[in-house]
């Protein structure tokens, strides 16, 4: 390292007018230079600059302030002149240095002030503090080289102060304030510290230097403008009452939902910035000019605005960790994400050398050609022509993915050659044009029009969502018309336009991303059941952005991952972590629907995947509502959650509710009361409606007594149970039951329990008897309606009580047929040892394929039954021939019919 000392002062010389100036007139500061040129800057060597306790007047601090300040800057060029420091280290070591000068001002202005007393609230009787807020790149800990410093003052309440000199906390706040600023930004014979910028507070330059909290809560509510949300992204306390701020900011800044309204407000505020650089000559302004750094900043603010509500883990502060955490969301592409941070880079260090010349606070490149040439070699540039020609290409890049980020497609754009269909709705008829379209029955699609356009809703509709409504009337009726069933599709999508009319964000959503209307469309044409359900949950329009996400295969642990983040960053907020849950689910679910009516999936496999969701969302609840559980008695539970009927055999469908048991094992005392509210809670966890819907209906009625027995047992209870008092009909539902959440432990007992209880010797006889006296109780509850696919003589319960007959009367001989493989896998099983007929076996798996496809496909479109069809009579048919083969014709159903 002391080889390369000269050169470092050498080139600090060289390239910072600044520098030598400070060299010059400092004695020991070239010395301790030297000295410390090997390590940055840091807090604890800020600290130990000086005996900073021994000065407790403003007078005596300011001096030692900026003479910190001076070696900071100093020792910072050398080190970034020389490549010895990263642009992090540059940034991170001029906020600390403001951190730490901020706090010190504090301190010694608040000692100036103890003739007050301490200033007391009103209503806690606790003294107060001042909170001070860094703005800006201070906010985000990204600070440059000349800086002023963006700050906002507030203190908890009012009230008044407790010494001898009485004033109120406003008052108290006031002087604090400015001395503050003074100890700060006040030009002295060693200069200043840093400049301080107060006009990012409430009402600006016309507003009072400090503010309570709750003049300032009401404030944002009443008055709190768009450039205010942005600029609060990186408001960081720099001393002061963190929490109390950030719970009343927080909602402010980001809003529940996803809040695509940004776009706009931010192109509007972008365009501001573009016509004041524009009035004032300022195209070589690296951070507001095009392709600069406030461009890179709104990108990434921008979705941090829009999705920071519901992903907390986009509420950061600085700009390049922000970016990454776009790229682990798969936001934007990666080759984006690099060419953003490599510009970012580019652009943040030329702004320090363009500072370091004078330490003057200027993003503008010199009009000259000599200072020009300087600036490119203190980029490792041969000349200035290849320092802009590789400026320019960064400026590109950075105008290219800000326009594809906020560039409205129908911004400028004439209207769509349709919209006329809607806007002349009310004065002429246009079932003609609409049949030309392809509409069946225009005349009802018109009156439809007619009744929206006359609604209440629409008439009061505010008039800037009125506008994007307007506009999208027209491409839907276009894309509508090309699906099949268009009446019926526009129908669909016009009841969720209604139901999203007043929420401007979803509004926005579609006409920021009119790609997305395609999609959205085939989605309506092809499913009644996602009509209702984006209806129902219009926070999913946003999956329909990226089809690459939309139609990507799961990855459930990535997924599980991503979940646990998104838990993680709920904190304790039970209904914040209720909602995760909720949008999670709703979200996993909407893509797989995607992916199913793309043809993506087989029935079974798709099955599988919800039954995968299901899975994840029992683990996530257990693992959180066990974490925030009161009075548990220790760290790691010992519970688990079996899952019985569709989820157990993992032919889960959307609207499918679950099937449940809960067990433990646990030799505490307390244990049985711990489970049973811990239970308790997972219920409410999992049924509770909140803003954000439901997770899934529970059924719990297959537990040990049914309805009457307790909501938790014992594994040991549950094994005395089954082995000793439960009916057929219950080791029949154990047949379809598995471990699927929680302890693996007690998974693993429960396993071991429901292999020694399906293998035990059984009379075939006495077990086929019971099976069809209670497939005779459930035709008198449930008729077998040849429409009915679950019901139906031959169908789903039928073949279903096959398979569960098998294993119960030869799974001690054949163990095979424990394992939980599905009902197609097991009657192949059963047929490859000869227990029943291959052929009418493989009819049968072909059956009960066909019934589930047909059950499917008609609750996708909200039909109760389908029409009773060829393929369903066939189906059913193969189904009785293997009922009359495993039960020698034995069942007579009620109309005597087998």
């Amino acid at each position: 390292m002391p080889s390369i000392m000269p050169d470092a002062i050498d080139i600090g010389r060289q390239f910072s007018s600044y520098f030598a100036r400070r060299l010059s007139a400092r004695d020991g500061l070239g010395e301790a230079l030297r000295a410390g040129l090997a390590t940055g800057f840091d807090a604890a060597a800020m600290n130990d600059f000086a005996d900073w306790p021994s000065f407790t007047t403003p007078d005596s601090l300011a001096a030692p302030l900026r003479r910190l300040r001076e070696a900071v800057l100093v020792r910072l060029i050398a080190r970034d002149l020389t490549g010895l420091a990263p642009l992090d280290e540059v940034v991170s070591t001029l906020s600390d240095l403001a951190d730490f000068a901020i706090r010190q001002a504090v301190r010694v202005a608040s000692a100036s002030l103890a003739h007050y007393g301490q200033p007391i609230g009103e209503d806690s009787g606790e003294p107060q503090q001042l909170i001070v807020v860094g703005m800006g790149k201070l906010g985000g800990g990204e600070l440059n080289a000349s800086s002023d410093i963006d700050l906002i003052f507030l203190y908890p309440e009012s009230g008044e102060t407790n010494g001898e000199r009485r004033t109120s906390n406003h008052e108290y706040f006031t002087q604090l304030g400015k001395k503050v600023i003074a100890l700060i930004d006040e030009l002295t014979e060693d200069g200043r510290v840093f400049r301080v910028d107060m006009r990012l507070r409430p009402y600006g330059d016309s507003g009072p230097l400090v503010m309570s909290l709750s003049a300032l809560e009401n404030y944002l509510l009443a008055q709190g403008r768009e450039w205010e949300r942005y600029a609060w992204i990186k408001g960081r306390v720099i001393t002061g009452d963190e929490a109390a701020l950030m719970e009343l900011v927080r909602p402010f800044v980001y809003r529940k939902y996803l809040d695509y309204g940004a776009y706009g407000a931010m192109r509007e505020l972008h365009s501001q910035i573009r016509r004041e650089v524009a009035r004032r000559d300022m195209a070589a302004n690296i951070k507001l000019g095009p392709g600069g750094i406030r461009e890179i900043e709104f990108i990434a603010q921008v979705f941090q605005l829009i999705r920071g509500g519901r992903d907390r883990s986009l509420q950061l502060k600085g700009t390049r960790e922000t970016l990454e955490r776009l790229r682990e969301l798969r936001l934007m592409e990666n080759r984006a994400i690099d060419e953003l941070q490599e510009a970012y880079l580019f652009l943040r260090t030329l702004e320090h050398r363009l500072q370091y010349r004078d330490d003057q606070q200027t993003q503008s490149l010199p009009d000259n050609d000599d200072s020009l040439a300087i600036i490119a070699r203190s980029l490792g540039f041969a000349d200035s022509d290849a320092f802009m020609a590789a400026l320019n290409e960064q400026r590109r890049r950075v105008t290219r993915h800000f326009e594809q980020v906020f560039f409205l497609p129908t911004e400028g754009a004439p209207d769509h050659p349709l919209s006329r269909l809607w806007r002349d709705i009310g004065e002429q008829g246009i079932a003609r044009e609409l049949q030309g379209l392809g509409y069946h029955s225009p005349d009802d699609v018109e009156r439809r029009l007619k009744e929206l356009a006359a609604s209440q809703r629409y008439q009061q509709m505010a008039q800037a969502n009125r506008k994007k409504f307007d506009a999208l009337i027209g491409p839907l009726i276009e894309v509508a018309a090309s699906l099949p069933g268009p009446d019926q599709t526009l129908s669909r999508i016009l009841d969720l336009l209604e139901a999203i009319s007043r929420r401007s964000s979803y509004l926005a959503l579609l006409t920021e991303y009119p790609q997305t209307l395609q999609r959205l469309a085939t989605l309506h044409s092809a499913s009644a059941w996602v009509s209702s359900y984006l209806t129902r949950h219009p926070i999913l329009l946003d999956e329909l952005l990226d089809a690459r996400v939309l139609y990507a295969t799961p990855d459930w642990q990535a997924l599980a991952q991503q979940l646990e983040d998104a838990m993680l960053a709920a904190g304790d907020d039970v209904e914040a972590q209720m909602d995760t849950l909720r949008h999670f689910q709703h979200a996993q679910t909407f893509r797989l629907v995607a992916q199913d009516i793309a043809g993506m999936w087989t029935l079974e496999a798709l099955s599988d995947e919800l039954s995968a969701l299901a899975d994840l969302v029992l683990e996530s609840t257990i693992a959180h509502v066990w974490r925030l559980l009161p009075g548990r008695h220790r760290d790691m539970h010992r519970f688990a959650v079996i899952g019985y009927g569709k989820l157990g055999g993992k032919e889960l469908g959307y609207a499918s509710d679950l099937d449940l048991i809960f067990l433990y094992d646990d030799d505490h005392p307390d244990a049985a009361d711990v489970y049973s509210r811990m239970a308790r809670r997972m219920m409410a966890w999992l049924t509770s409606a909140t803003s954000a819907g439901i997770l899934y209906d529970i059924d719990l009625r297959l537990r040990p007594n049914g309805s009457s027995g307790l909501l938790v047992s014992s594994v040991a209870a549950f094994e005395n149970y089954q082995q000793n008092t439960a009916w057929v009909w219950e080791h029949q539902a154990l047949t379809r039951a598995r471990f699927v959440a929680g302890d693996r432990q007690v998974g693993e007992r429960f396993e071991t329990i429901r292999h020694d209880v399906l293998t035990r010797q059984r009379d075939p006889e006495t077990v086929m008897t019971e099976v069809v006296d209670m497939r005779e109780r459930m035709l008198k509850s449930h008729p077998p309606h040849p429409d009915d696919i679950k019901h139906a003589r031959g169908g789903i319960v039928d073949i279903e009580f096959i398979v569960q007959t098998l294993i119960l009367c030869h799974a001690a001989t054949l163990p095979a047929l424990t394992r939980n493989s599905g009902n197609i896998a097991l009657l192949g099983e059963a047929a490859g040892a000869g227990l029943i007929h291959a052929e009418t076996a493989r009819a049968a798996q072909v059956a009960y394929r066909q019934l589930r496809r047909l059950q499917h496909a008609a609750r996708l479109n909200e039909e109760k039954h389908p029409e009773v069809g060829a393929e369903l009579l066939q189906a059913c048919a193969a189904g009785k021939r293997l009922w009359e083969e495993l039960f020698d014709k034995r069942f007579t159903s009620p109309d005597g019919t087998v």
